[in-house]
């Protein structure tokens, strides 16, 4: 077995948050070093973002990602901050979930290379949420999409959440990521948590646990992982 997922607790999230932000900055300052540059400071310019998944809505729309990126982040920046690149869905094809999904692969091959030379794209981070039921991105426990192995982005008309089409990431991109962190705060948490960790049974979140290993990092409280017996380390870069 190789080297497992770091699980971190936190006691708030006053305490997690700038743990997150440190760890985010480490992987920021990695990823531009790759390309021949190190920075200390955020460097919004040098970052593109894109969605893990994404709902097929208009932009505007209260269930868009982009529209609470917008709203918490980029509207927040101060006005002579460089902007980030943010590459968002082509809201021509929300009436087709495929094209939609195929639509947003070709961003993604539009910066990580052609398709010939790059097998899967291979992000810097990726910052991932974990629902009551143990998905994360769009990839929902039991759905025929965890066995997708050739797409990078797919559609799903049928998300047991709302709403029910999407689009999302395929856990082979998800699994070939440098660094993945989850988020999970709240005791309402604790249950699922105690089955990615100490069951695994498939879910989603337990896939990517299983795929990524020691290059998977949770940030949570003290609250979701109540009764986890998942050793916890303490946070350090």
């Amino acid at each position: 077995m190789g080297k497992q997922a770091n699980l971190y607790a936190f006691s708030g999230v006053d305490t997690l948050a700038p743990a997150l932000r440190a760890y985010v900055l480490a992987c920021q300052e990695a990823g531009i070093a790759r390309h021949g540059v190190f920075k200390t400071a955020v460097k919004w310019e040098k970052w593109e973002i894109f969605f893990a998944d994404e709902r097929a809505v208009p932009l505007d729309h209260a269930d868009s990602n982009y529209a609470l990126l917008k709203a918490e982040l980029l509207d927040k920046l101060p006005a002579d901050t460089p902007q980030p690149t943010v590459h968002a869905i082509d809201p021509a094809y929300l009436a087709d979930t495929q094209e939609l999904a195929d639509q947003y692969e070709q961003a993604l091959v539009r910066s990580f290379a052609s398709r010939d030379s790059v097998k899967l794209p291979i992000f810097d981070l990726l910052l991932l949420g974990c629902g009551p039921d143990g998905h994360t991105c769009s990839l929902f426990p039991g759905h025929e999409l965890l066995r997708e192995t050739s797409a990078w982005v797919a559609p799903i008309e049928d998300s047991p959440k709302p709403p029910p089409r999407r689009i999302t990431l395929t856990l082979n991109v998800v699994n070939h990521a440098v660094r993945v962190a989850f988020v999970a705060t709240g005791g309402g948490k604790k249950g699922i948590m105690k089955e990615i960790f100490e069951e695994g049974n498939g879910l989603p979140c337990a896939l990517v646990n299983e795929g990524t290993g020691e290059r998977c990092s949770w940030f949570v409280d003290h609250a979701a992982v109540e009764g986890v017996s998942y050793p916890k380390r303490p946070f350090s870069l």
